[in-house]
């Protein structure tokens, strides 16, 4: 028995490794053409002999990535907040208070993550038009908070119901605490591990946007990373060189997120999408 526990632990980390290496390819492929100095033309799996930096400082200034970078870290950022302050705040009646009515948003909150975001496209473009709120910070964060709400209520009142006892409420209602201070003081403290599973699902769809983004933020003053590198890209599409440089600044951020959250993230997930 214990042999072949071990032998399916064995084919277990052989097919993990496999996978990880698989999707770890397009990066060694960003990393080694990004290095490449103009006019090398060897091949893309080969790591150059003479590799140079100065790709990068170039594909920053020509695609304007600072102010790009900018703009998304404040759209990301204030998006993020919303969501984890509003969508933890809603989803502890939810988790805790099964009346009724409680139910039935419940239930909506979940009908609506089934709708293509894309759909709302339209009405929501003319909407933005009417209230003069084209190439606004604001209208990209509400339209995120908005489209992740649903699904950060679904995690947020999983994770309540099948994590945190109400013992620990209990006792802090017998000592005198109001519904607010408990949540505050002794839930949301425990919502570390959901909390970031939401982090890094949110703020990577949200730093990655360009379906709205496109619609929305046409101005110069207000594009974030995905539409100015989409530009960029086809002003030089025959420099791999800077395309793949801009890619890497592109990404690099989302990629330390997740690092820096990774502990947390399966755990939190795997809690808070049982007893939904």
């Amino acid at each position: 028995m214990d042999y072949m526990n071990k032998r399916k632990k064995t084919v277990l980390t052989i097919t993990a490794v496999i996978i990880a290496l698989f999707h770890l390819i397009p990066f060694y492929i960003l990393i080694t053409t990004s290095l490449k100095i103009r006019g090398d033309f060897s091949s893309k799996w080969v790591f150059p002999n003479y590799f140079t930096f100065a790709n990068f400082k170039e594909a920053w200034e020509q695609a304007n990535l600072g102010h790009a970078f900018i703009n998304t870290a404040i759209i990301t950022f204030f998006s993020a907040l919303l969501l984890i302050f509003l969508g933890s705040m809603a989803a502890y009646p939810l988790a805790r208070r099964q009346t009724k009515l409680n139910k039935i948003v419940y239930m909506v909150f979940i009908a609506v993550m089934v709708i293509p975001p894309l759909t709302a496209l339209v009405p929501l473009y003319k909407l933005v038009v009417n209230i003069g709120m084209m190439n606004t910070h604001a209208i990209a964060i509400f339209n995120n908070v908005a489209a992740f709400m649903p699904l950060t209520i679904f995690l947020y009142t999983g994770f309540i119901r099948s994590t945190i006892p109400k013992e620990l409420e209990e006792a802090a209602k017998i000592d005198g605490a109001s519904t607010i201070g408990i949540f505050f003081r002794i839930v949301f403290p425990l919502l570390k591990p959901i909390t970031a599973s939401i982090l890094i699902i949110s703020c990577v769809f949200i730093w990655n946007d360009y379906q709205f983004a496109i619609f929305f933020l046409q101005a110069d003053e207000v594009k974030t990373l995905t539409v100015a590198l989409s530009g960029f890209f086809g002003q030089n599409a025959n420099n791999l060189n800077l395309v793949a440089s801009a890619a890497i600044m592109a990404v690099a951020p989302m990629v330390i997120l997740f690092l820096f959250l990774q502990k947390h993230f399966i755990q939190g997930l795997a809690s808070g999408s049982v007893k939904g």
